[in-house]
């Protein structure tokens, strides 16, 4: 009984969905956590890592940001696939705290490729989604090689009971040689990340910060009945070209100071983005 009760809040936290609004392209901003603790940067209390992440995502709903995706960019060097308990209980204990700010939709993604971990984070802390890589096909990231994991992915997803948590899937990775599937175009591996039950694809450029290729978006966008996301280079000077072809942005280095990811959440830069995003919306 405890349990059913358990899962109907749950479920409840859950809405809405990112893509509850057809007519909305979603603006997301990116809460980079603190290093977390047994990483190699890991200086700061759980406390004092649970703040930060507030202070960055009060700024980001303070300015009208339209969802959160929260990652470990600063747990690097990356565990391939695989990471500790501590690194899941504390970054259970972020989200936990973040899903309190607001009924916005929230997201996680935990590097690299800890997908499973991701999902089970976002389902103890009430989140809508979770950005996953390696999801079809093979490539060769800074980790080493990672497999396809949709398969293991997505009956985890229903064997625990959270089929609601959307799974936004990353193509062409960024920080990762694609040689091995250098015969499979951009548009053949977003059909295959559809067929594979994908609830969106993620477009990036070749690093982060780095903005994708606008031919490849519009391929994409033409292959797949699935929202397409772009994950990484978008800035006031670029959104204008991707605007038309894009269904949701996620934003991270532009928003903070000096265009760095690991610097602070820069309110003024966010004030920008959310005037052109809110113009090009009407136009």
């Amino acid at each position: 009984m405890y349990f059913a009760h358990f899962r109907l809040n749950l479920e409840v936290k859950l809405k809405p969905m990112l893509f509850a609004d057809p007519k909305l392209k979603p603006l997301v901003g990116v809460v980079h956590v603190q290093a977390l603790p047994g990483t190699p940067c890991h200086k700061y209390s759980m406390t004092e890592i649970i703040e930060k992440a507030i202070r960055d995502s009060e700024i980001y709903l303070e300015e009208g940001v339209n969802s959160i995706l929260i990652e470990n960019m600063h747990d690097c060097p990356y565990l391939n696939r695989e990471v500790g308990p501590e690194i899941i209980a504390g970054m259970t204990a972020v989200c936990s705290e973040l899903r309190k700010l607001t009924n916005k939709p929230l997201g996680i993604q935990i590097l690299a490729g800890a997908n499973k971990a991701a999902l089970a984070v976002a389902l103890a802390s009430g989140l809508q989604y979770i950005r996953v890589e390696g999801f079809v096909f093979s490539h060769i990231a800074d980790e080493g090689q990672m497999d396809s994991d949709a398969g293991e992915l997505l009956r985890y997803r229903a064997n625990i009971g959270a089929n609601q948590i959307q799974v936004f899937t990353d193509i062409k990775k960024k920080h990762s040689s694609h040689s091995l599937t250098a015969d499979i175009t951009i548009s053949e591996t977003a059909k295959a990340a559809a067929f594979f039950l994908s609830n969106g694809v993620i477009i990036s450029g070749a690093s982060t910060g780095v903005e994708p290729d606008l031919v490849d978006l519009k391929k994409v966008k033409e292959s797949v009945d699935l929202p397409v996301i772009i994950g990484s280079g978008i800035t006031t000077n670029n959104i204008d070209k991707f605007y038309p072809f894009a269904d949701a942005f996620i934003v991270g280095s532009f928003f903070k100071a000096d265009g760095k990811w690991e610097n602070d959440v820069d309110t003024t830069r966010v004030k920008e983005m959310i005037q052109k995003i809110n113009y090009l919306r009407k136009l």
